[in-house]
């Protein structure tokens, strides 16, 4: 009596095996098409957008800036707005930043006008994207760790921005069980990229922060120029009992990547006890300038592509892109065109001059990793790759981490 109905039960459990694989077939076979859509599209935009602009950076290159101009206004047509996908916005971006080199005008952003728009846009990019977080923490994970016990702290920074960074690093000093340390930034700044309003803003914030939880601040800003001119612009002996750290990112001498061996020099005959730098991926002063172009824009559409995907308000999405990304791309087309010098990649660099890499601990590694799968969006991840933890989108990197010893 049961035989026919477990023969019965069979078949269908058969027939929707059977089903289950044809759909899941039907789905390879779907995926398939279109990740070798999303391919071709990416080809035709290479040849159509990027490969006309790399034409273009490769005439100024050679000093043939009329034929340059030809190929920038053709793409004017295609590229007359920052819209579309994120390839197409990136073109846009590099067109206007070569236009700009071309008609040796200033940027496109005024600073001065501009400081409230920028630093709504900078706040918005470090709530939706895990960027700023995984770089602020993987850094200052590593100076805490080696500031432990230390009552003087001086930190020497090649990219103080807006302080986020100081300010947060500050937060976890003041709690410590015998009080706030004092604390001690030397910041270097470059005069053609200076907006004394800014420094302003972030020297007041910093001091107004640690009058907030009782740590004594001091904060010196000193000219990047400097470093070239044979004397220091510091004392290189530091007092007794007081930890040194260096903040080196590469991206702060996009504006003039000539003056990076000169920093690694300073930064080797000051002798900190730690040196922490950041790699976003776009500077490869190692290339030629069309190259050096045609690598940048890879990485900034990894840029955009990630933003894209956490679905950020388009009004907000817009301010990101028009007050940091482009004046980010334009820093590296001006600055790269302006030292034309080939050097060798910052890590070779680094290793000359004798620096030695450091491996992150193990908590540093765990939180890192906790902290990017807390972001609501799949499809970013942490790699260990060199001593350097990595944060990449789809496995393309957005910004590497590093910690050295001089």
């Amino acid at each position: 009596m049961f035989l026919p109905r477990q023969h019965q039960q069979q078949q269908q459990n058969h027939h929707f095996q059977l089903l289950q694989q044809h759909q899941q077939r039907q789905g390879m076979i779907t995926n398939q098409k279109i990740a070798t859509d999303e391919l071709a599209n990416q080809q035709q935009l290479q040849q159509a957008i990027i490969n006309p602009i790399c034409q273009a950076a490769e005439l100024i290159e050679t000093g043939n800036p009329v034929h340059a101009q030809g190929i920038l206004a053709r793409l004017n047509h295609q590229l007359s707005l920052p819209i579309g996908n994120p390839y197409q916005r990136t073109g846009f971006y590099f067109k206007d930043a070569l236009q700009l080199l071309l008609h040796t005008s200033n940027s496109s952003i005024d600073n001065a006008c501009n400081l409230i728009f920028k630093i709504g846009a900078y706040k918005s990019f470090s709530e939706i994207s895990p960027i700023l977080q995984f770089a602020n923490f993987t850094c200052n994970q590593v100076l805490l760790e080696v500031f432990e016990g230390f009552e003087r702290i001086h930190i020497v920074d090649f990219d103080i921005g807006y302080g986020g960074q100081w300010a947060s690093l500050m937060q976890e000093l003041a709690l410590r069980a015998g009080g706030a340390p004092s604390l001690k930034i030397t910041a270097f700044a470059s005069p053609s990229s200076l907006d004394e309003l800014e420094l302003g803003f972030t020297r007041e914030n910093l001091r107004i922060f640690a009058s907030e939880i009782n740590m004594p601040f001091e904060l010196e800003i000193l000219n990047l120029e400097s470093l070239g001119s044979g004397s220091w612009p510091m004392p290189l002996r530091m007092p007794e009992k007081e930890v040194t750290a260096v903040n080196l990112p590469i991206d702060s001498f996009s504006n003039d990547p000539s003056t990076l061996p000169l920093a690694l020099r300073f930064v080797k005959h000051l002798s900190p006890n730690v040196v922490v730098s950041l790699d976003r991926g776009c500077d490869r002063s190692d290339l030629p300038f069309a190259h050096h172009v045609n690598h940048a824009i890879q990485s900034y559409s990894t840029l955009l592509e990630s933003l894209d995907a956490v679905n950020v308000n388009p009004d907000a999405l817009q301010k990101i892109e028009r007050f940091l990304v482009q004046p980010g791309i334009e820093k590296i087309v001006l600055g790269r065109h302006r030292s034309p010098e080939r050097t060798p990649p910052w890590r070779n660099l680094f290793l000359q001059s004798g620096f030695t890499p450091l491996t992150f601990s193990n908590f540093t590694e765990s939180q890192a990793e906790y902290l990017v799968k807390r972001t609501p969006v799949r499809g970013f991840h942490v790699e260990k790759r060199q001593s350097s933890l990595v944060l990449c989108w789809q496995r393309k990197d957005l910004v590497a981490a590093s910690a050295w010893r001089c």
